[in-house]
This record gives structure tokens, C-alpha cells and sequence, in this order.
């Protein structure tokens, strides 16, 4: 059963994990408000305690007018406790690589001709807008350089984002200290999610048999590519990076790419969280790993936990929810600790708060409602409510609160797959 989110002891070596704050400052210091792991201190300063980890899931901009500050935090955190930081590369972290090229002659080919011949500032505002799904991007750095300076031009915003992928700019050493997969005892992390199509791929290199091999390849790959763009390498004209470029982003006419770790997703078209396949549970297994934490896909206000025997699938990306805070998520090899708010569709709020043993089977916690197909999230902290999660087309979701009695006797199933 569910219990009571405990004191969590440093010497369990818990492990704080946060994902997608996008630019907003909130979500960073209210994971850190009240955190026994990670804490902010008065000027910004990020202090992971003694004996925890702390994992960053990646995408650190676009959505809110504090991006360099919050890459600066999360890189600074790396820089000082460098054992105790993971950061992870999402795809909004990565795709801002294109800007080199893109905004000093080279736009993709589809960039309208009125476009190609603007100032740089309309250049970058259509980039934002319709090929990084970062609309307001652009007014977001202007707002953050303001704070900064008494006046700030449009070409100044540009410039600000060519800085930061210069030598020494904040976001490409924020990207070299990045990974694509990390794994911490029976836990993998990655941004996007995993798939048959993705284990064990490596671009470039084909298939890498054995999942912790794979892991280290996939890294090893990615750094070879961030070097190719410090080193700004071409071949017949075409960047020796461009295969991260590529790895990052959806497969041209589709919402997803299932052979990157970055931009697959563990959902359905709708955002519905779903586990993968049992063979891809299986070789996971095999290799020790018993849990799969991502970001990327947004799932309602607060994390949803997936699980089918011994094995979760955690999504811990809420971007778009209901509420400003951010929600936590603490991990040991032997459990999870969850806590968010959430606002449900009658406009109550409430609070999601449990610790689960990942050997317990007795609660309907990851379990899916199989004649409404509803995700169990966890028990609502003020009533003893079922939190219930349903994503629905549109990107819309639904959040509702069910006694234990109308729960009861419900048939309940593992989430469809994906």
C-alpha cells in the first residue's frame, strides 16, 4: 500500500530527480524549497547535500524568460559537485545548435524567401515559432537580457543566443557536460524515452549489443558530435554534426522519432503514458534495470508511475500542468517518493504524496482502469481520494478524484503500450 511520504535519510543515497523547467525559475526553486537533498541558496546557488544525486532530465529553456539563468544554475551545480549532478540533453537544450549555422547565411531550405532575406531578429522569431516549438523564445531573452541592461536591441537577442554556443558561452558548456543516458543502480534516465528501435542503437554505429555498452556508445557518440560542432567540422559543405541534429528532433511529418532516446516518447499520439513492450522490459531485466525515468512528454500536473511486475516507467515532465510548482520525485533502487499538486476538473486542488516499495504489488498505484482507460496516479493528500489521469485528443487532459469504494472491484491493468 501506499504510506505517508517519510523523512528520507541521505545515507539511503536517494536520488533527487527534475525535468523540463524550461526557462521558468519557479519550477527550479520550488523543487529546491523544502528539499532534503537539493537546496537553492539566497543568489542562486544550487547545493546538492552529502550522499544524494541529483538529475537534471533535460530542457532547461524556451518557455519562460529565465533560460540562461537556469542553465547557469544547473551548470554551475555540475561544476562543483561534479559526482553528484547528472545532466541530461533534451531536445530544446540541443536544437539550439542550428543556430550557428541557421541565423549566419545556411536557414533550412524550407524557410519562406521573405523569411531568408529579413533582419536576423524575424529569422530567429520564425525559427522559434515553427521549427523549435518555442514560440515567445525570442520575447522571453529579451525580457531576461533586460533584466541584465538598461537597453537591449533585437539584435542584441540574437546575439545573446549565439553567445551561449561561442567558446565559453553558458549552453555549449552546459551541453558538454550533458549526457543522453545515465543509469544509477536499477534506474536508466534518459529525456525522451526508450524503444526497440532505440536500444542499442547508436548513430552511426548501428547495433550495440548489451544495454550499459549501448549506454556508454550513445555517450561517447554524442560527446564525438558536440566536438565536431567546437571544432565546427564540414564535409561537403554539410556540418560533421548534423546526425545530432537529426537525433534530436521528430522524423520529418511526425511527432516522434522511436530511435532516439531524446524525442521518443513512452506515450500514445494523445500523451496517454504507456509502457513499452515485454520484450523490451525483458532485455532491460536482463541487464538489472528495473526502472526507466523520463521527461519530454507532458503528463498532467504531477508525475505519473507506470508498472508491470518488478518494472516502473516514471514520466516525470509537467511543463504544461495546472500549477506553477514543480513536482519531486526522489528514487532509491528499492522504491519512489512522489509529490505534487494538482488542480483537478472541478477546480479543487490537492496534493499527490506517497512513497512505494518497488516490490509491492497490492496497490493500484500504475495501474490502468481498463474499461476507462485511466492511469491510477496516487492518493490525493487531503481527502484519500484516487487521483485518476486520463490524456485525451487535443492535448487535453483529464484529472479526476475517486473514493477507494468507487475504485474497488474496478478491473485494472497494466497501461497499454506503446
Amino acid at each position: 500500500m501506499a504510506s505517508p511520504l517519510p523523512e528520507i535519510s541521505p545515507a539511503a543515497h536517494p536520488v533527487a530527480y527534475l525535468t523540463d523547467v524550461e526557462g521558468l525559475w519557479e519550477k527550479l526553486a520550488s523543487f529546491c524549497r523544502d528539499n532534503p537533498h537539493v537546496s537553492l541558496e539566497a543568489g542562486g546557488r544550487l547545493v546538492v547535500r552529502p550522499g544524494a544525486t541529483f538529475v537534471y532530465g533535460g530542457d532547461a529553456l524556451d518557455r519562460g524568460p529565465d533560460g540562461r539563468r537556469v542553465v547557469r544554475t544547473l551548470l554551475n551545480a555540475w561544476r562543483e559537485f561534479p559526482t553528484q549532478v547528472v545532466l541530461l540533453a533534451g531536445n530544446r537544450d540541443i536544437n539550439k545548435l542550428r543556430l550557428v549555422r541557421e541565423l549566419n547565411g545556411h536557414p533550412l531550405a524550407r524557410t519562406p524567401e521573405e523569411v531568408r532575406r529579413a533582419p536576423r531578429p524575424v529569422l530567429l522569431r520564425w525559427i522559434f515559432a515553427n521549427t523549435m516549438g518555442a514560440r515567445g523564445a525570442f520575447e522571453f531573452r529579451h525580457a531576461e537580457l533586460a533584466r541584465e541592461e538598461r537597453a537591449v536591441s533585437e539584435e542584441d537577442v540574437v546575439d545573446s543566443f549565439l553567445e551561449d554556443l561561442a567558446p565559453g558561452g553558458v549552453l555549449r558548456d552546459y551541453l558538454t557536460a550533458c549526457q543522453l543516458a545515465h543509469r544509477i543502480g536499477n534506474t536508466l534516465f534518459v529525456h525522451g524515452g526508450v524503444r526497440e528501435e532505440s536500444l542499442g542503437f547508436v548513430p552511426s554505429r548501428g547495433r550495440v549489443e548489451g544495454v550499459d555498452a549501448w549506454r556508454e556508445a550513445l555517450n561517447g557518440w554524442y560527446a564525438g558530435q558536440l566536438a565536431a560542432f567546437a571544432e565546427g567540422r564540414l564535409e561537403g559543405g554539410v556540418p560533421d554534426w548534423e546526425p545530432l541534429i537529426a537525433y534530436q528532433a521528430p522524423i520529418p511529418g511526425q511527432r516522434v522519432n522511436p530511435a532516439s532516446v531524446v524525442y521518443g516518447r513512452m506515450a500514445d499520439a494523445n500523451n496517454h503514458p504507456g509502457l513499452p513492450s515485454a520484450g523490451l522490459i525483458a532485455a532491460l531485466a536482463d541487464a538489472g534495470i528495473h526502472r526507466l525515468v523520463v521527461g519530454h512528454t507532458p503528463s498532467g500536473d504531477c508525475p505519473s508511475v507506470l508498472r508491470e511486475g518488478r518494472f516502473e516507467l516514471i514520466l516525470a515532465d509537467n511543463s504544461y500542468g495546472r500549477v506553477e510548482e514543480a513536482s519531486r520525485v526522489f528514487l532509491r533502487d528499492d522504491s519512489v517518493c512522489v509529490e505534487g499538486g494538482v488542480v483537478l476538473e472541478d477546480g479543487r486542488h490537492e496534493r499527490v504524496r506517497f512513497q512505494l516499495a518497488l516490490e509491492d504489488t497490492s496497490t493500484p498505484i500504475g495501474r490502468q482502469v481498463l474499461d476507462t482507460g485511466h492511469l491510477v496516479k496516487g492518493p490525493l493528500a487531503g481527502s484519500g481520494d484516487w487521483l485518476l489521469f486520463r490524456a485525451l485528443p487535443g492535448l487535453r487532459v483529464e484529472q479526476l478524484a475517486w473514493s477507494p469504494s468507487a475504485l474497488a472491484g474496478r478491473p485494472l491493468g497494466s497501461a497499454r503500450a506503446v
